[in-house]
């Protein structure tokens, strides 16, 4: 499931976005604090980004273009502005694409959708692979070496997360807090018995200490 990052200074708007697209198969993130955006997109792991141009602190070209430095992530422009020159700065600075409000759903969703089918073709809904494990995101299924286990929604997105930010630490206030987003509603115990049970059926099919606890900060993998 893609994961799409909101950068938008307009709550009303911001949540209509957000709403719209877990609608229609996505997962959403949303940045509601405005200094250093370019720095907190890249704490997201985003799949693609919906970036507005009229922002506090920085205008969204300035912020595109320090994402540019970083990252490849895909850039859309959803903005009010619509002038040729801003549609000009829009691809200057590294954007994707470029799309004026009021948006039209269905015209948004299919550029959404074409441009992650252009970037990743091999597309993550159907398989994620990462140190010999498999995850099938359909089916809820992990694989190695032709064994398969099934887990349940609420596993298979802790394991997805963590897989999403390899190589990062991710607390446990972050993991519950995109369950929620996801209106997987858990609490710390929970958790806790969750990511005992995502252990034992990988152990299961042969994968050992493929979840790290770090002691004060969260889990890796």
């Amino acid at each position: 499931m893609y994961r799409i990052l909101i950068v938008e200074d307009e709550k009303i708007m911001r949540n209509e976005l957000a709403t719209m697209l877990k609608n229609n198969g996505y997962e959403t993130c949303c940045i509601e604090e405005f200094e250093n955006v370019a720095e907190q997109v890249s704490k997201e792991n985003a799949d693609l980004i919906l970036l507005d141009i009229n922002l506090p602190c920085e205008n969204g070209y300035q912020i595109c273009s320090k994402i540019r430095a970083d990252m490849s992530v895909p850039i859309i422009f959803l903005t009010s502005r619509n002038s040729d020159m801003d549609e000009l700065n829009s691809f200057i600075s590294g954007g994707d694409d470029y799309i004026t409000k009021p948006y039209n759903v269905p015209v948004l969703l299919a550029r959404i959708s074409n441009l992650l089918k252009r970037i990743y073709k091999d597309s993550e809904n159907e398989i994620v692979e990462y140190k010999d494990l498999t995850l099938f995101v359909e089916k809820n299924l992990a694989s190695h070496d032709q064994s398969e286990i099934e887990l349940t929604k609420n596993e298979f997105k802790i394991l997805w997360f963590l897989i999403k930010g390899k190589g990062k630490i991710l607390s446990r206030t972050e993991i519950i807090e995109y369950l929620w987003d996801n209106e997987m509603f858990v609490d710390d115990n929970t958790l806790s018995v969750n990511i005992r049970r995502i252990r034992a059926k990988l152990e299961k099919i042969g994968i050992y200490n493929y979840i790290h606890t770090k002691h004060g900060q969260g889990y890796s993998v």
